[in-house]
């Protein structure tokens, strides 16, 4: 009994090492070699005008004169030739994605340049064609030209990657070549400036010339685009960031249909739903869904979006925040009819929406608003000092011309609406998501809120132009 004990003790215990083998590889030899073939250096030439240096360091008759001009000559900065344009060259990753020589990048590797030449881990080079680009999440497609098929690599699933799963980079680091790094993915789901961002970060070594190269699984899968570091000296601290393979097979896909990308529109501007709002919207029962402040001309005001709405769902699937509704419609194609759900006076409908494309969108023109009767008066509500708009303060803000609302002329530095960041000159639109003409409209809507015993009420608020919601208690 006893040796069958230790027996299956010992097989338990292989069994572990086996498991702990498969989690912490010994090396990422057999991964570098397999996957080596298909990542590439990218070398990148562009005209630049020739820069001027300083004159006049010596005075003029030095005997020193002629030896500084013989050497601004040999820099190219003197009278001669050296003001001609001169060629400035930059350096950068990236890997092929199909045997007929199609060549994923960072678009801020290629942008600008006259002349892109690859190099392949055998030495061989290939001058490379842009193929379209998409700066919104700084990836490009380019292409090469070879009488034999290319070595190639194939992307993952980058929504399968889990905090803490080994990952490899590939690349150029600071133009010395083929070089590999090994880490693991520290965090998911990063944004940093970018509306489609979606990065997967991670310590993997990633500095200067790994732009546009892998980040490879395990499996020899792409599941990442190393394309950004943090840090305060300019190299590898252990925080770089990948964009995320799952939105690079969407962009790559448009750029080799079109040349370009084709991004869904809605056609609103959103804000994201806070705590102090839930109260002040009625029907809202969490600080969930995208707030709609404004609704130009588009989609959402052919299907009857309104400002003062909040998406809840689009197409099927719950709205989180912003980011990720800007995502969902960015990823959905153009022209397709959509189910949008909707709170409204404390119900949901849902409106059908077919989306535009976005990126012929940038025109658009905003819906046209009332004009507002001359109501030369002002007053202090919730320690807000408003004044209807007039003509005068129209023209004195900058406001267009059939701009609507209470102008706030001054904002007591004691009160909750200060502290929410509300400032003279900011304009209130609408109160209890209806518009404000006049102070009693204001006053009225107060008056509700209180009726139906809320403790905040939500005024929409532009300023330069932007529209935002603020929940502003009424305690005041």
């Amino acid at each position: 009994m006893r040796a069958m004990w230790l027996s299956a003790l010992g097989l338990m215990f292989l069994i572990a090492q086996a498991v702990a083998a498969q989690a912490r590889p010994d090396s990422f030899a057999d991964l570098a070699e397999q996957v080596s073939p298909a990542v590439v250096n990218i070398t990148t030439s562009t005209v630049v005008a020739s820069q001027t240096g300083p004159r006049g360091i010596v005075p003029e008759g030095s005997p020193f004169e002629d030896f500084f001009r013989e050497f601004q000559d040999r820099q190219g900065e003197g009278d001669g030739d050296g003001n001609r344009p001169r060629r400035s060259s930059a350096l950068g990753s990236g890997f092929v994605i199909s045997e007929d020589g199609y060549v994923v990048t960072n678009n801020h590797v290629i942008d600008g340049a006259d002349e892109i030449l690859i190099e392949f881990f055998s030495g061989e080079e290939l001058p490379a064609t842009v193929v379209g680009k998409d700066p919104n999440t700084d990836i490009a497609l380019l292409k090469v030209e070879s009488e034999q098929p290319l070595a190639f690599v194939s992307f993952g699933d980058s929504d399968l990657s889990r905090v803490g799963d080994w990952v490899m980079a590939v690349g150029n680091p600071l133009g010395q070549g083929f070089s590999v790094s090994a880490g693991i993915v520290s965090a998911r789901n990063r944004a940093l400036s970018g509306t489609y961002d979606d990065y997967i970060q991670t310590d993997a070594a990633i500095n200067r010339g790994n732009s546009g190269g892998p980040l490879f699984n395990l499996d020899g899968e792409v599941v990442g685009v190393n394309t950004a570091i943090l840090s305060p000296n300019g190299g590898s601290i252990g925080i770089g960031f990948s964009m995320a393979s799952n939105v690079v097979t969407r962009v790559i896909d448009q750029l080799k249909e079109f040349g370009e990308t084709r991004r869904g529109w809605l056609g609103v501007r959103i804000q994201n739903v806070t705590e102090d709002m839930v109260e002040a919207v009625e029907g809202l029962e969490a600080a969930a869904g995208a707030m709609v402040t404004d609704v130009p001309t588009g989609p959402a005001e052919e299907a009857g979006i309104e400002a003062g709405d909040v998406i809840l769902s689009f197409d099927g699937k719950d709205v989180a925040d912003v980011r990720g509704l800007v995502r969902e419609v960015g990823n959905t194609e153009v022209g397709k009819a959509v189910r949008v759900v909707v709170l409204r006076d404390g119900k949901t409908q849902t409106l059908k929406v077919t989306l535009g494309r976005r990126e012929e969108a940038e025109t658009a023109v905003p819906a046209v608003a009332q004009v507002t009767p001359e109501e030369p008066i002002q007053k202090e509500v919730l320690g807000l000092t408003v004044t209807p708009v007039t003509q005068a303060l129209r023209d004195e803000l900058g406001l267009d011309a059939d701009a609507t609302g209470l102008v706030l002329q001054d904002v007591s530095e004691t009160s909750k609406a200060y502290e929410k960041g509300l400032r003279a000159g900011d304009l209130l639109v609408e109160a209890s998501q209806q518009k404000l003409l006049s102070i009693s409209d204001l006053e009225a809507r107060i008056q509700d809120a209180k009726d139906g015993g809320r403790k905040s009420i939500l005024l929409l608020v532009r300023r330069g132009g932007e529209p935002r919601f603020v929940a502003l208690a009424l305690d005041e």
